[in-house]
């Protein structure tokens, strides 16, 4: 400790006109101490003043200047001497020595940068100010093909710094990426793969840059896929493992890179560790398990990549994932699925797959699943069938194969993202299928439970999907007992607020419904309208400018239905229709206009 303090003084007093020999007596008496105690010597040399004094010693011609550059890196280790160290003001002259050829200066400044760096706010602007950045990154670029130890050391240092200047950091490393650091760090590990020390360091430098999207266009044009499945496939370690994981999951999110990535051949890879890790019980199996087959997953949702994997259903890697579907870890359940559901993104696959029989999986999954079953893969598994069902060839096939049953033991479920995929596959399935719409409609369970969940304010798209249900129930059995079943449930309150729905589509299907319901069943419907002001809400649709055509139209078209009814027509004729509709006759729409003309004549009869 006297030692200590003994050299800081004199470094005070002789730093200017000493002679070399003492001054690095002094600074390997610092060094010394602070391998011995870092944080305790660091504060009293925070506290001697000597950190100004080493900015005037920052000098590439003296001797000393590595060790001073090796000190300022060992102080910066600590948190609290990261801001001193930019205030003495050392940040300017030890970027001007990233600028010198010695390669021991290089390495203790980049080591000292880094650690003032790192995690501090104050210390990376003011390199970023002082113009670091740029320099190391040439140096990495003139550097990249050493392979000696010394170039791979100063490699390494350089990688890491650049890392602490931009971590977390989205300017820092948009400008990182405007430099061209990208190809550059590609190049490097392709180089480099041997050394484990940079690769980790690229490694992380990769995953840093790899969350922005304008990063993930410059990879594209690399051959970072290829470079990360070569360094993939020597990994035994799970840590390794996991890092390059972490780099490919934000990269996957690309399609470009997807494709690469496939082409590479990271799917075997993948289904390997599945293989390999399915039946263990470790933590680290089961966590490779889970990110592999996620990563699968997200593979197969650029259009690309998922073809090229479907290979016309003949493909092995679609063949593997069909059997995830049966095993016992929820967690190949849920991708299976996933995959499935992925895979169904166009009517070719999803013809092929309902004539091959991935119906009855999926049901068999379900059935494992309804008590108390696992929410991530009942989701899944509907998400999968709703898809499966689009093509109008496989409705009338997945109905014979029970899956209306199937999808309504889930009825119960008071998880709003199964009840919201639940709505849809049936909603898909019963589209022009009027027997099966017939049947479902006159389920009062079902009829129930969509009245309940069209109050479900709190779930936004489960409260769509049932209203788009009910509508679909009558448009598509056009059946007065399913009309007379909305009814008796308290369904025509929610048709009628669904007309006003902000979206066209909704409020379309809504309105034919009510159409098909003041046809067939207005008797039975007529008080439910009244008291849900329908033709008060048909009023100020007809009058907004902003009413879609289809909209006025239909509108129209459920005034002269409900004309027939004797309390309803009084209300019509209490609302001064006859101007909103005299006015549409000259509308730019043709049908709009032939439908005004018709319901004006309509009108005036009845009046």
């Amino acid at each position: 400790a006297d030692n200590l303090s003994e050299a800081l003084k004199k470094l005070k007093i002789t730093s200017t006109d000493s002679t070399g020999d003492s001054l690095e007596g002094c600074l390997d008496c610092l060094l010394q101490a602070l391998a011995q105690n870092n944080m305790e010597t660091s504060e009293k040399i925070q506290k001697s003043g000597v950190l100004q004094v080493f900015a005037s010693l920052l000098t590439p011609q003296s001797s000393c200047t590595a060790k001073v550059a090796n000190i300022i890196a060992e102080v910066a280790r600590n948190e609290f001497m990261r801001n001193p160290c930019v205030d003495a003001g050392l940040i300017p002259p030890l970027v001007q020595l990233l600028n010198c050829k010695d390669q021991e200066v290089l390495l203790q400044t980049g080591r000292a940068l880094g650690n003032i760096c790192y995690d501090s706010h104050e210390g990376r602007n003011a390199v970023d100010h002082a113009g670091g950045a740029h320099i190391v990154v040439d140096h990495l670029r003139s550097l990249c093909s050493k392979t000696d130890p010394a170039s791979e050391k100063l490699l390494t240092v350089f990688c890491g710094m650049l890392m602490n200047y931009s971590n977390e950091n989205d300017t820092l490393q948009s400008q990182l990426i405007n430099m061209g650091v990208i190809p550059t760090l590609v190049k490097l590990l392709g180089i480099h793969c041997q050394n484990a020390a940079l690769t980790e360091m690229c490694l992380v430098a990769f995953g840093n840059l790899a969350e922005l999207e304008s990063s993930k266009e410059q990879f594209a044009y690399t051959n970072i896929a290829e470079e990360l499945v070569k360094l993939f496939k020597k990994q035994i370690e799970h840590d390794k493992k996991e890092m390059i994981f972490e780099v490919l999951a934000p990269l996957a999110e690309n399609d470009v890179i997807k494709l690469q990535l496939v082409e590479a051949g990271l799917v075997e890879c993948l289904l390997e560790i599945v293989q390999k890790t399915v039946d263990s019980d470790k933590e680290d199996d089961i966590a490779e398990l889970k990110t592999a087959s996620d990563l699968m997953v997200l593979l197969l949702l650029g259009d690309e990549s998922m073809q090229k994997l479907f290979e016309g259903g003949k493909g092995s890697v679609f063949q593997r994932v069909l059997s995830w579907i049966p095993s016992n870890s929820h967690q190949l359940q849920l991708a299976g699925a996933l995959a499935i559901a992925n895979f169904a993104r166009n009517d070719g696959n999803c013809i092929h797959m309902v004539d091959n029989g991935i119906v009855q999986k999926l049901m068999d999954l379900l059935d494992r699943h309804v008590e108390d079953g696992n929410v991530t893969v009942q989701h899944a598994a509907l998400s999968a069938l709703r898809n499966l069902a689009i093509p109008v060839v496989n409705k009338a096939k997945m109905l014979s194969a029970g899956v209306a049953e199937a999808v309504l033991k889930f009825l119960r479920s008071e998880m709003p993202p199964v009840q919201f995929k639940l709505l849809g596959t049936l909603r898909m399935l019963i589209d022009a299928q009027a027997e099966a719409a017939e049947q479902l409609g006159k389920n009062v369970k079902l009829v129930e439970r969509l009245v309940e969940w069209c109050e479900a304010k709190d779930h936004a798209g489960v409260m769509g999907e049932s209203n788009r249900l009910l509508s679909a129930l009558i448009r598509h059995s056009k059946s007065k007992d399913v009309i007379r079943t909305i009814v008796q449930s308290g369904g025509i309150k929610h048709l009628v607020t669904m007309a006003t729905s902000e979206h066209v589509i909704m409020q379309n299907e809504a309105l034919v419904a009510l159409a098909l319901i003041a046809a067939l069943e207005l008797v039975t419907a007529e008080k439910d309208l009244e008291n849900a002001q329908l033709v008060q809400i048909l009023h100020r649709l007809l009058s907004d400018d902003r009413s879609a055509p289809e909209i006025k139209y239909n509108s129209m078209v459920l005034i002269c239905a409900l004309i027939g009814s004797e309390p309803l027509q009084k209300e019509v004729q209490s609302m001064a229709f006859l101007e909103v509709i005299s006015k549409l006759r000259s509308h730019e729409n043709k049908t709009v206009a032939q439908q005004a003309s018709l319901t004006e004549q309509r009108l005036a009869v009845e009046s």
